[in-house]
């Protein structure tokens, strides 16, 4: 769009920085190539494998998008099982001798359906995690996480998970997956292949064998391996890669200086939830990577968790241990908690049963738990504003996760953000229109706002954007639907229904009296009367 030209509005307007990528977008600045891998890696990310493809024996989903979902390459509701055995002494098995410790919910024969060995004693569902972002996750320093571990309390210290790379290099702290049992986005691509869709790789060239029973893998998958397929020369693996280490971090709105945040930094949250982390500075690292502030508000470490765990042992990794998952985009998160037992609701019961379950028995997050019960009911809920800023898009005023005119108006429909008479600080609903957070909404500001827009309407072909002229005069906009009134010719059907009727008029008496900018308001004057009921009679019939 040529975005300043379209607006009537000097380019000099737009102020600093560029509009936050939205969830499940690219990072900003990414060259030509890297746009080409991304796009590539996304088409094969939301593949689905069949049985000539390579799919199974057992499987759990079919492609990569099929579970990271909430949006492609994020979270997910998609749930899994783990099992094992928990001996008397507390030492634990993870069956794999049996399949264990993932069962493969899904065969291409029957032969080779799994099924929780009768010896388990232990099953847990795990959610599909997401964080966006994997690439600036990646990119952490070993020893920054590290130091985050050390300069924790004792009673909250979290342990740091370490391995070798499935691709070889030196030992990394893990980062990926809910035991942290992965450093690289290659190794996690190569892994989620292989155990979620039975898709073996050049890395993992071996197939997972259904119940442990080899003899089972020729019986049900003939495709020879790796099964991973190539476009232009780049593995499946590459690929998928490529995208999420391409994936941007989910956006945060406003960025900073909310009270809610304050007061998780007292109580404790910020202990494990680490609010940032800067990205290594080497020269091997792409630009749109090397040397960024990021906001993931996780420490990537394990943390007993006490009676809230999974039971399950994964390595080094006990069974009450669960890596800190990042709060970035954790608005859009639906389930919550690592086998999806906080589900459905508002985001705000949510939030609160999720905060809960921290405080259960032996877990490293009881005291932020107690911390959380004392509050106020004034800072609790200014926690939650905070924690719902964690995944909000610029400009998104009414929360739906969509940029659209509505957004224009400010959450009680009275006038636009722009036209409030008032320092807009972070705590103000209208922060998400302060691009530039200079605590006042403007033309500078708008012209983001636009560039934000799916479409932009020039209802009047005068070569100013409607939305502009309605920045402008918000009169100009009596029914708040963001198109001129002078292009809608039929005003006094209030209701919508394409017609001046009954449903109008009862819409006007249900609003009578005083009333700015409201649709029942037809001409405008501040006052649904007489003269409203009389323009609907003088407008009565099918809207042309």
């Amino acid at each position: 769009m040529a975005l300043c030209s379209s607006l009537l509005l000097a380019c000099s307007l737009a102020g600093p920085g560029e509009l936050q990528p939205q969830m499940g977008a690219p990072l900003n600045g990414l060259t030509a190539e890297q746009v080409q891998r991304f796009l590539v890696g996304l088409d094969l990310y939301s593949m689905n494998f069949g049985v000539d493809d390579g799919l199974g024996p057992g499987f759990n989903q079919t492609s990569c998008a099929s579970c990271h979902n909430a949006p492609v390459g994020g979270a997910g509701a998609q749930q899994v099982t783990r099992f094992g055995r928990m001996d008397k002494k507390g030492g634990f098995d993870p069956m794999a001798d049996l399949g264990g410790s993932l069962l493969q919910a899904n065969a291409l024969d029957d032969a080779c359906q799994e099924v929780i060995p009768s010896g388990a004693n232990v099953t847990s569902f795990r959610v599909t995690p997401g964080a966006l972002g994997y690439g600036l996750i990646e990119a952490i320093p070993d020893a920054d996480i590290l130091a985050v571990r050390d300069a924790q309390p004792t009673a909250q210290r979290g342990t740091a998970r370490t391995g070798i790379p499935i691709e070889g290099g030196p030992e990394r702290v893990g980062r990926f997956g809910w035991k942290a049992q992965l450093a690289t986005v290659l190794s996690f691509s190569a892994d989620a292949s292989l155990q979620e869709m039975g898709i073996t790789s050049e890395l993992l060239p071996v197939e997972n064998a259904p119940q442990g029973d080899w003899s089972m893998v020729e019986a049900c998958d003939t495709v020879a391996d790796p099964e991973e397929p190539f476009v232009d020369g780049v593995s499946f693996t590459q690929a998928i890669t490529d995208f999420q280490r391409y994936l941007a971090a989910p956006p945060q709105m406003p960025r900073s200086g909310m009270a809610g945040e304050v007061v998780f930094n007292t109580i404790g949250c910020a202990v494990c939830h680490h609010p940032s982390f800067t990205t290594r500075a080497d020269a091997d690292l792409e630009d749109v990577l090397r040397n960024q502030t990021i906001r993931t508000y996780s420490d990537w470490l394990l943390h007993d968790m006490g009676a809230a765990a999974d039971g399950i042992a994964d390595g080094t990794a006990g069974i009450r241990e669960l890596r800190t998952p990042p709060l970035w985009g954790v608005r859009r998160r639906n389930p919550m908690w690592h086998d999806g037992r906080v589900n459905g609701g508002t985001f705000e019961t949510r939030v609160v049963e999720a905060i809960g379950l921290h405080g259960a028995s032996g877990s490293q997050g009881a005291a932020a738990a107690e911390a959380w019960s004392a509050l106020s009911s004034e800072d609790q809920q200014a926690l939650i504003k905070f924690l719902d800023s964690l995944g909000k898009a610029q400009f998104d005023a009414n929360g739906d996760d969509l940029v659209d005119i509505a957004d224009f108006y400010d959450p009680n429909g009275v006038l636009p953000c722009s036209m409030i008479d008032a320092i807009i600080g972070p705590n103000d609903p209208c922060a998400v229109h302060d691009h530039d957070e200079d605590q006042a909404v403007t033309a500078a500001d708008l012209v983001f706002y636009v560039q934000s827009l799916e479409e932009v309407a020039d209802c009047d072909a005068n070569g100013t954007a409607d939305i502009v002229q309605i920045f402008g005069d918000p009169s100009l906009d009596q029914d708040q639907d963001g198109i001129l009134d002078v292009c809608e010719p039929c005003p006094a059907d209030i209701s919508g229904n394409g017609a001046v009727d009954a449903n109008d008029i009862l819409m006007v008496l249900s609003a009578w009296g005083p009333c700015s900018s409201c649709p029942a308001d037809i001409d405008g004057d501040g006052l649904v009367g007489v003269n409203d009921i009389l323009g609907i009679i003088s407008g009565w019939g099918d809207c042309p």
